[in-house]
């Protein structure tokens, strides 16, 4: 191990398995992961190869994603297992809208919060807080949580990439009703999760499940429940290249760009 990990070891952070966060990242490119994430990603290459655009489309989605719901006028937004700080983030994208913009990063890994503190302390409208995106009522009773944002204003709920992590017991479903209901009308969800629309979704799902625990690629008609009570916004549950793309989207979409989808919906 070295010196680095013994750094990590001693904050509880373990970097002798793959964690979500840090193997997102070295599909985006990034430098903040280790051998196991790697690995990870790796042999889902060879279950796939090239799956790592779907991590990228991903990423794109989420600035469109904020980008539109800062020029509808959102001023802040609670992106929910926001995965590690690199190009481009939350706060980046809606402050280059407008600069008033409040956002707050939730995830429960702690090396995000490591990692997020120095990215953001020249930033006072933005912060980073360790807590579990399952625990609805914790995370929106946080200090934190509330010293940015107030839940009585409009707010750009974002949970990218994040849901297909959930198992069917931790309730997906009833986890973004719960973040909705406590937020006022008006406020926008933007979601991305995995689903079930090709035959390579199957192999994917055994290679997330047997290397990291989680990743459940569902179909589109279970996904839409979670939106249940809100106002789907055009163009509606798409694949994530097609959900308000910034140019002409190559179709057939082949393999990859099937494997996502991305929704905005609309408290009413």
């Amino acid at each position: 191990m070295t010196e680095r990990e013994h750094d990590w070891a001693a904050l509880g952070i373990d970097v002798t398995r793959p964690s979500i966060a840090r193997a997102y990242d070295y599909a985006l490119g990034g430098k903040d992961n280790y051998a196991p994430d790697r690995g990870f990603i790796d042999q889902l290459n060879q279950v796939l190869p090239e799956v790592t655009r779907l991590a990228r489309d991903n990423r794109a989605a989420l600035r469109r994603g904020v980008r539109h719901m800062a020029e509808t006028g959102i001023r802040q937004f609670l992106d929910l297992g926001s995965g590690l700080p690199t190009v481009e983030n939350t706060h980046q994208v809606a402050q280059a809208v407008a600069p008033e913009s409040a956002v707050v990063y939730v995830d429960n890994d702690p090396i995000v919060l490591a990692h997020g503190r120095a990215l953001l302390a020249e930033n006072e409208r933005t912060t980073v807080v360790t807590a579990d995106l399952r625990e609805p009522a914790a995370v929106l009773a946080h200090p934190e949580v509330n010293r940015h944002l107030d839940l009585t204003r409009p707010v750009g709920v974002m949970l990218v990439g994040v849901l297909n992590h959930l198992h069917d017991q931790e309730d997906p479903r009833g986890i973004v009703r719960a973040y909705m209901d406590a937020v006022p009308s008006g406020s926008l969800l933007f979601m991305t999760t995995f689903v079930d629309v090709d035959p390579a979704s199957e192999e994917l799902e055994k290679a997330f499940l047997g290397m990291l625990g989680t990743g459940r690629f569902r179909s589109f008609e279970e996904t839409l429940t979670w939106l249940e009570g809100l106002e789907i916004l055009e163009p509606g549950l798409v694949h994530i290249p097609e959900w308000r793309p910034d140019g002409p989207v190559g179709l057939p979409l082949g393999t990859i760009g099937r494997l996502g989808a991305a929704a905005l919906a609309r408290k009413p």
